[in-house]
């Protein structure tokens, strides 16, 4: 039986180059859960577990009707009080603002043919058989982002910036306006993988 891998049927959604590029993104699913703060604190690192044990319950439940896929990467949306911090450029705002500041939700998409009810099936299993009580505030996530710009940043998190200052560069340039939330999608695993050869796709959704 094949397994389903996104990452080769929907090479648009997860390529980029190392220069920035304008592509439409159609209305994906995932699940997802929310939170606030510092990513490198154990409060999201047990989010990422949920969400993760989680996908792999619906995964073994599709598999058990002939539905395999591999579980995707893991991607989050991040924001922050554009109020507060409105004098704050996007490639400034991951120097200048605290993570404690910080405004996150991660992500886990799911083939077209996983349902809701089926997410929600998985979650019950989650809480009730595995005792995970966290996988309570994982939600089945529709989103349509249409017009984005992305780049691939290869690298440490913390050198973003200077990779997210030649999307803002490009959208002025071509007058692009921020219309959505800053979305990686994380190609390498970094837990595993050494800071310099990290891989993370930046996008920005804009009109």
């Amino acid at each position: 039986m094949s397994k389903l891998d996104l990452t080769k049927t929907d090479k648009i959604y997860y390529k980029a180059k190392t220069s920035p590029e304008i592509l439409h993104i159609e209305k994906t699913n995932y699940i997802s859960i929310t939170g606030k703060g510092d990513p490198s604190g154990k409060e999201f690192s047990e989010k990422i577990q949920t969400l993760y044990g989680t996908a792999y319950i619906i995964k073994f439940m599709l598999k058990a009707v002939n539905n395999d896929f591999i579980v995707p990467k893991l991607e989050a949306l991040w924001s922050f009080d554009t109020e507060k911090y409105a004098a704050i450029s996007m490639d400034e705002a991951p120097l200048k603002i605290p993570r404690a500041e910080w405004n996150y939700r991660i992500m886990i998409r799911m083939p077209d043919f996983v349902t809701k009810e089926q997410t929600e099936e998985a979650i019950n299993t989650a809480v009730n058989k595995k005792q995970i009580e966290l996988a309570k505030s994982i939600e089945f996530y529709e989103m349509k982002e249409g017009k984005v710009v992305q780049i691939l940043h290869i690298g440490p998190f913390e050198d973003e910036p200077q990779t997210l200052k030649k999307i803002q560069e490009f959208s002025i340039e071509n007058k692009l306006q921020q219309n959505g939330l800053h979305h990686e999608i994380y190609l390498s695993d970094f837990r595993k993988t050494a800071p310099e050869k990290l891989k993370t796709l930046l996008r920005e959704p804009v009109k």
